[in-house]
């Protein structure tokens, strides 16, 4: 059963459609941005992790190597 609906009717409803389309371009496109940032703002944490415990490595390295130096010389 195919029911016809009159020209303004139609009209009406494709305007709605592209309406809805439209509202839900825009929701995906808020969805995609939040999930950009949230993948941004973990990958910094990580390089930062990262670059902390690399700070701290060769900071324990440098002292290691200048107790040794210190411990040849007494």
């Amino acid at each position: 059963m195919t029911a016809t609906y009159s020209k303004s009717r139609q009209q009406a409803e494709t305007a709605f459609g592209n309406l809805q389309t439209e509202f839900f371009a825009k929701n995906n496109a808020a969805e995609e941005l939040a999930s950009m940032a949230q993948a941004r703002d973990a990958k910094t944490i990580r390089l930062r992790e990262a670059r902390l415990a690399r700070e701290r490595a060769d900071r324990a390295s440098a002292t290691s190597a200048l107790l040794a130096k210190r411990s040849k010389s007494s």
